[in-house]
């Protein structure tokens, strides 16, 4: 986390050295980055840097807390259109919204997904409470599908949350890669033709899960 230096700056040198680091990830990841270059394109000097941050992942994890930030900030203002959702239509808008909050804020998520993702550091021991928050939240999810009979009662809960983590992750970074080549991802990804993708890539996983194939078979 950043030292109290870092905090005492004005809030547009930070937002510059936040720029260049986010930069620096989402083009080079974590373990080829550079803090020179963070440094240069950031007007600081080495000396400085240091005194703001122990290292480059150091800077990695504070970025970790900014997505959160703007994370909590933008699904305040975001409600399910329904409350009569089932368990996977829940997941499904929570997904997309997700998705939405990625291309608002692209090189941010792009940054944090290739280090996460794309390195596999998400599954490293270092982010192991980031990982336990979410499959908390899926198994909790899986329980009470069970228990509403959306979801077949033998399905071991720990492999499908492995599975919705996993296939959620794999579809978002992939929406987000093919977003970035958009002239407008906002744009493109709330497009009927990328809602109906990511609907697709989604019920293949929800009916793997789901008790009967009535729902996957309405759709499609």
């Amino acid at each position: 986390m950043p030292k109290q230096t870092f905090i005492n700056l004005p809030e547009e040198k930070r937002q510059i050295i936040v720029n260049a680091a986010i930069e620096e990830f989402a083009e080079h990841g974590l373990d080829n980055a550079s803090t020179n270059r963070i440094v240069a394109n950031s007007g600081i000097s080495k000396g400085s840097f240091y005194q703001y941050f122990e290292d480059k992942q150091d800077v990695f994890m504070y970025l970790l807390t900014v997505l959160e930030r703007e994370k909590i900030e933008y699904f305040k203002g975001k409600h399910p259109p329904s409350n009569n959702m089932d368990t996977f239509q829940y997941f499904r808008w929570m997904v997309k919204t997700g998705m939405e909050f990625n291309s608002a804020n692209p090189r941010l998520t792009q940054a944090i997904s290739r280090v996460l993702l794309g390195e596999g550091l998400y599954y490293g021991k270092h982010f192991t409470e980031i990982r336990q928050k979410t499959t908390q939240a899926l198994s909790a999810m899986i329980q009470q599908a069970i228990e509403r009979g959306e979801v077949d009662p033998s399905v071991d809960v720990d492999l499908a949350v492995m599975i919705m983590d996993t296939w959620s992750n794999a579809i978002s970074t992939y929406i987000l890669n093919e977003g970035m080549k958009q002239k407008d991802i906002m744009k493109w990804v709330r497009s009927s033709k990328t809602q109906e993708k990511i609907d697709k890539l989604l019920y293949v996983m929800e009916y793997g899960l789901r008790k009967t194939e009535s729902e996957f078979e309405k759709h499609f």
